[in-house]
């Protein structure tokens, strides 16, 4: 499970040192695509492929299922990491999620997302909010046991 958040930078070309933890997480492979937060996300193999099944399901003869199955596939490329624990962020995805120098990945479960620096601190400050999250996560109905 990838749990917990990190404060990295992109270098110049574009690589981004990855967590070992999150680096073990993926020893069977990952992919990397855009998120649905202006932010991007990294899935394990499996994870990817249980989206795409799913996205498979969906009608192509309808707008919005047309629209995820081009999200999820075009901006899509599969995790390789350097010897260094590094992986490649292609350019047009940092530009498509206003990624710098300066980013946070945050661990959410699943997967883990990558933000810019300043992406994030919004994430983060609406998520501070107690009084905000405690209504809008009501209807979830969360249970510790």
């Amino acid at each position: 499970m990838f749990l917990g958040q990190y404060t990295h930078t992109v270098d110049e070309k574009g690589r981004l040192t990855i967590p070992i933890r999150y680096r073990d997480l993926l020893a069977d492979g990952g992919f990397l695509t855009k998120g649905f937060d202006h932010n991007l996300m990294v899935l394990s193999t499996s994870s990817f492929t249980d989206l795409t099944m799913q996205a498979n399901d969906l009608s192509v003869t309808d707008q919005d299922s047309r629209m995820m199955i081009r999200l999820l596939y075009s901006n899509a490329v599969q995790v390789e990491f350097d010897k260094l624990g590094r992986l490649g962020l292609p350019q047009f995805l940092r530009e498509m999620v206003d990624i710098q120098t300066n980013v946070v990945i945050a661990g959410v479960g699943g997967f883990f997302e990558i933000w810019s620096e300043d992406r994030w601190r919004n994430q983060h400050l609406m998520m501070k909010d107690s009084e905000k999250t405690a209504q809008q996560f009501m209807a979830f109905s969360l249970k510790v046991k």
